[in-house]
């Protein structure tokens, strides 16, 4: 019959109208006034509408998440899908802790947590990082059967990496009895962020030994692995797998090689992606720059740092004033690095970490200001680490031989007691001694490594040979390959005289 509606139909329209007026409201007034229509529409306890309404509070531009929280505690029934939403609202926030009383309060209501709830339980676990609580979560995953699932598996080897379990991290990765590139992804990160190096390395062999494919963030994270050791030729391999591969040099690809080729040197390859490069970013401008400077092309860093200063979408980081003034200290640019430590926060509002503390002590002590560098210590706002001591004591057996100025033997005294038992401090010391002339001070501070059993850390030194990274520690004669490095050395040394 025309015109004839039942019960049922008539909710239905209701419900898509509310529906309507939901996908459309762009503030937390406008949804608290259709809140109030699905109320009297009596719709409230529509578990569809209902995760509608938290999914809004939870992660829409105007959330609330204490609003949404209320929502779901005067509930009669919410779904596994409302719980889920709000905890993945709390994942997003600078408290994600919160997430747990939450999911205690869901265990209680007896609603059974699937697959989708442990991932964002685990990134909150991640992200704060929180170890005893990210453990539990592991043991609900196992009690509810779900130690098996693939997206619950990579989560638990992210947490496990940012809480830098490595161990376990590999253990769950090992476990699993299917894994996706995502997987190989976030065990290789485990190692990267956690300078396992190596290992990851290993990984990513595994990795294409398995027969999966590696992807864009694959190819990232083994970049940063070469940079961080110097592996070079790997590095250039990486390069050109991307190249016959064709895949995109996107921003985050250029920059990490621009990073890598720097980090080991090649200069003239960084430079040239860094100039292909179609977008950069303040990463890729910075890794250019610090590569730069740490390399002693002071002049070349300074005038890329103010030719990025004319992009106006890009606005320097701390990595960036890292490389400023480690350009300044190398080109012993006193007054010009005093000028960017105050640029850096009074202009770009970057508040000095402790690295660009120690850059500017280290600018101050290879110029040979060595009373200038102390006061400065001393006004720092921050208690200043041993690295920063460090530096100046180093500066000190450089410029203050005779110790005139007497900053040596105080530099020595404050490190000594932060940090008694460091064999490194201790040989310093040594050295400063012996350079006066002062032979029993010397051996009194090599008496006291000896007896308290401390020791220096051996140097150590990589050499990239035929594609294979090899180390070498000093003092340590038992490389198979040493006697082949010896002749290598010879020949070069050979080379090198006559050419002069």
């Amino acid at each position: 019959m025309v015109g004839f509606s039942t019960p049922k139909t008539q909710y239905l329209s209701k419900k898509h109208q509310c529906l309507s007026l939901l996908s459309s409201i762009s503030s937390i007034k406008k949804l608290l006034q259709i809140q109030t229509q699905i109320h009297v529409s009596g719709l409230y306890q529509d578990p569809y509408l209902l995760s509608e309404l938290i999914y809004l509070c939870s992660l829409s531009p105007f959330k609330n998440l204490s609003h949404a929280r209320t929502l779901l505690h005067h509930s009669a029934s919410p779904s596994p899908i409302s719980w889920n939403i709000l905890i993945r609202g709390y994942a997003t926030t600078d408290s994600p802790i919160q997430a747990f009383s939450l999911f205690r309060k869901m265990r209680e209501r007896g609603v059974r947590p699937n697959k989708l709830t442990f991932p964002f339980l685990l990134k909150c676990c991640a992200k704060t990082p929180a170890l005893a609580e990210g453990k539990q979560v592991h043991a609900d995953v196992v009690k509810c059967g779900l130690d098996s699932d693939v997206y619950v598996g990579n989560n638990l080897i992210n947490f496990y990496g940012c809480c830098k379990k490595i161990l376990d991290a590999r253990k769950v990765f090992d476990d699993m009895p299917e894994r996706t590139v995502v997987s190989w992804n976030s065990v290789i990160t485990a190692c990267v962020e956690n300078l396992w190096l190596h290992d990851g390395i290993g990984y990513f062999l595994r990795m294409r030994g398995c027969g999966f494919e590696p992807d864009e963030t694959t190819m990232v994270l083994l970049l940063s692995t070469c940079a961080e050791l110097g592996y070079l030729s790997l590095g250039r391999w990486v390069h050109s797998q991307l190249v016959l591969r064709g895949m995109i040099l996107s921003c985050q690809l250029g920059t990490a090689l621009v990073d890598m080729y720097a980090k080991s040197g090649a200069l003239v390859y960084a430079r040239q992606v860094f100039k292909r490069m179609e977008e950069r970013n303040v990463w890729t401008w910075s890794a250019m720059i610090l590569g730069l400077a740490q390399h002693g092309f002071a002049e070349e860093a300074l005038a890329l740092f103010a030719i990025m200063g004319d992009y106006h979408d890009i606005c320097p980081n701390y990595v960036t004033y890292l490389g400023v003034l480690c350009a300044c200290s190398h080109a012993g640019l006193v007054d010009e690095g005093y000028q960017y430590f105050h640029d850096m926060e009074c202009i770009h509002g970057i508040k000095p970490l402790m690295m660009h503390y120690g850059a500017m002590v280290d600018i101050l002590g290879r110029a040979g200001l060595l009373r200038e560098a102390f006061d400065f210590i001393q006004s720092m706002p921050i208690e200043p680490d041993p690295i920063v001591w460090r530096t100046l004591l180093s500066a000190c057996t450089v410029h203050d031989v005779h110790d005139h100025t007497g900053i040596g033997e105080r530099v020595r005294k404050k490190l000594l007691r932060m940090e008694p038992r460091r064999g490194g401090n201790l040989v310093i010391v040594a050295n400063m001694y012996a350079e006066v002339g002062m032979w029993e001070k010397a051996a009194n501070v090599r008496r006291v490594m000896r007896d308290g059993g401390m020791k220096k850390m051996a140097g150590e030194s990589c050499v990239d040979s035929g594609g294979s990274m090899h180390r070498f520690f000093a003092g340590y004669d038992s490389s198979p390959h040493l006697m082949h490095v010896y002749h290598l050395l010879d020949g070069l040394n050979l080379h090198l005289k006559m050419v002069d």
